[in-house]
């Protein structure tokens, strides 16, 4: 038998050239085993927005997305225009599309399947977001508690937000002819 030059993606259906870096699609980042093979069409299509792993590198580009997108919008807005006041409940109410949108930029620039990595940078930049809103709250008031739980309700659309943009990006279900 004769070695081929180039594999299909069983996701996306490109032709990548071998060897493959990583065992990974150069075009949708699917792991593709190609020395194995492939299990039932229907559990290749359940296992196509499964994550594989976390990757520390994305992470920290998320962080860096959340943290900027967060302080602009949060902070930067109410320098630039001084009629939009985000402060306490107000600020947190702003922060939690906030964290869907940056979720769902991470899932649309992000190779491969980054569903955590997103929901992780939320988490952290939610912390210092809440207390910093907390703290400085004077006529839009809520208990800590509140501030907590609207921390997860941000930290759960980043998650939303992030398979929303991976559906995105890998785009739909080929259809197969049986």
């Amino acid at each position: 038998m004769t070695e081929a030059s180039s594999i299909t993606c069983p996701f996306c259906g490109v032709a990548n050239a071998l060897p493959l870096t990583n065992d990974r699609c150069a075009s949708c980042g699917g792991k593709i085993e190609d020395g194995k093979p492939h299990s039932a069409r229907h559990e290749d299509g359940e296992r196509r927005y499964q994550q594989e792993g976390f990757s520390a590198s994305w992470c920290g580009i998320s962080l860096f997305i959340v943290g900027v997108l967060t302080a602009a919008i949060v902070i930067g807005v109410p320098m630039v225009v001084p009629a939009l006041d985000f402060e306490g409940s107000a600020g947190m109410l702003v922060s939690i599309p906030v964290w869907f949108l940056s979720g769902m930029l991470v899932g649309l620039i992000s190779p491969g399947k980054t569903f955590l990595e997103p929901v992780v940078a939320t988490f952290l930049v939610a912390m210092p977001t809440a207390f910093m809103l907390f703290q400085g709250q004077t006529v839009k008031t809520m208990p800590a508690f509140m501030y907590v739980l609207m921390s997860a309700l941000g930290v759960l659309f980043s998650l939303i937000g992030s398979y929303a943009g991976e559906r995105v990006q890998v785009g739909p279900v080929p259809k197969h002819s049986d």
